[in-house]
């Protein structure tokens, strides 16, 4: 669908990654499991799932591939790039097995059920293909992949969310958690795989949510994100076999979790423009304890391309929305998702786009140029006609408007002071801390002779910045 061109500053940004937890006892297991994951927030949850159904199994984590028996590659669809980077992994994960012929190769998620064919038997790469929605069946496939037998499950669920599974935490600062409220979209935005890789929209019972919010409190959590490809769109009813038979929405959900302790910061990604309610920011606003933070993807600033996206709204319209927001919560940080050069782009779409930019005012974007990803509506029915030299140099002002605009962003709140939530040292120094402000700033500020400690909430004057960080000092 997408080519990713500037770097991502906060944690979405993450391309690959491999996962082992910090707290398993390394002799606790026999046999252990390597898994690398691309991709989204989602990727990286389920990431988590797949770890807890293997630990039920015997398998333990590893960050070593020379040790492990099994290797993982969570995949991600989005990006041509992604694909290229993954196939290149499994050429990698490759040698290793010839020196290692027992060794078994699985790859899960987005990819597993468009590319099956060619990883199983064109390319021979891989022993084991998992859908999304099939990872309670991976103790199964490993024992059919053992037996030398290849193993495929692809299939989409129209229930499963995985509510009763708890996930272990990878890699995991042990302060913030990723908590997926839901799977699927029904949104089918012409340029995107998603509802075709992971099936139709169904949201995970509240009371699971609310229960694994809560254990994550207990073990010393202080911030949780409730992931969804669409969370404004969660929307749970309950069997008639259930206590409480009233539907909950998003934003009852936000509210039942915000409620488990005004220490438990409650962050969501990713809204969809047409369904973010009042009601969402009305409960946003009541509680200090969820973040002034909104992920809202514009996609394009051109009503007519926005049409052609099958996004429905308009130019005017969302920045309609953006007013609301900004009315009911003046202080929200606001960020985006931006394609260059979509079927029959022109100049004056463009340019509509980086007007939306500058009159929204963006924290920060996650900014590509369009690549056609094949089984999409986009591919079907238009033709990818804009030269990629124009995508580039489209993408490349929309980089520079963005650069410009957070740089502003961050220069408007010197002088400021912030509620920070400390997740860890600073990645240049360990004489700092850093952690981010309600509206998902890092900032960055040196320890000095305090006694905080990770976990800890702490009040920081904002004295310098750069483009993608703030820079600041505890105040007592």
């Amino acid at each position: 669908m997408l080519e990713f061109a500037t770097e991502k500053l906060q944690d979405e940004g993450r391309q690959g990654e491999a996962f082992a937890p910090f707290e398993n006892d390394p002799n606790a297991y026999k046999r252990r499991f390597y898994i690398e994951s691309y991709g989204c927030q989602m990727n990286f949850a389920d990431s988590e799932i797949v770890a807890s159904v293997l630990n039920g199994e015997g398998f333990g984590a590893t960050r070593n591939l020379e040790e492990a028996d099994l290797i993982f590659i969570n995949t991600c669809s989005i990006r041509e790039k992604a694909e290229q980077t993954v196939r290149k992994r499994l050429t990698d994960f490759k040698k290793i097995k010839s020196r290692k012929p027992a060794l078994l190769i699985g790859v899960l998620g987005c990819m597993a059920e468009r590319l099956k064919a060619k990883f199983l038997e064109e390319e021979k790469l891989v022993d084991i293909v998992v859908g999304p929605d099939a990872y309670r069946n991976l103790p199964s496939l490993v024992e059919e992949a053992e037996s030398g037998q290849k193993a495929v499950n692809v299939l989409l669920s129209r229930d499963e969310t995985y509510a009763d599974i708890s996930p272990v935490r990878l890699n995991s600062n042990g302060i913030t958690a990723y908590v997926s409220i839901m799977r699927g979209c029904n949104n089918m935005c012409s340029f995107c795989v998603v509802p075709f890789t992971r099936g139709r929209e169904r949201s995970r019972d509240a009371g699971s949510i609310v229960q694994e919010c809560t254990d994550l409190f207990n073990q010393g959590y202080r911030e949780v994100t409730l992931l969804g490809q669409n969370v404004d769109s969660y929307y749970y009813l309950p069997s008639a076999e259930e206590e409480n038979t009233i539907p909950v929405t998003f934003a009852m959900l936000l509210e039942k979790v915000a409620a488990i302790s005004p220490l438990l910061r409650v962050r969501f990604s990713t809204s969809h423009p047409k369904d973010i309610t009042d009601e969402v920011l009305h409960t946003m606003a009541r509680h200090e304890n969820i973040c002034n933070y909104i992920h809202l993807p514009v996609q394009s600033g051109s009503s007519r391309i926005l049409q052609l996206m099958n996004r429905t709204y308009t130019h005017e319209w969302y920045l309609g929305k953006v007013k609301r927001i900004r009315q009911i919560i003046p202080d929200c940080g606001i960020s985006s998702d931006i394609i260059a050069g979509f079927c029959t782009e022109t100049e004056e779409d463009h340019q509509e786009t980086l007007q939306v930019m500058e009159l929204s005012r963006y924290d920060m974007s996650y900014m590509f140029f369009y690549s056609e990803r094949p089984g999409t509506l986009a591919h079907r029915r238009y033709r990818d006609d804009v030269p990629e030299e124009i995508k580039k140099r489209r993408l490349a002002e929309i980089v520079a408007l963005q650069n410009r605009l957070s740089l502003e962003s961050n220069q408007r709140d010197l002088g400021k002071s912030f509620r920070v939530l400390i997740e860890g040292d600073s990645k240049k120094s360990e004489k700092d801390w850093m952690g981010r402000n309600s509206q998902n700033k890092v900032i960055v500020f040196p320890k000095e002779n305090h006694p905080y400690q990770k976990g800890d909430y702490v009040q920081v004057r904002v004295d310098d910045c750069t483009q993608a960080t703030l820079l600041g000092k505890i105040i007592l």
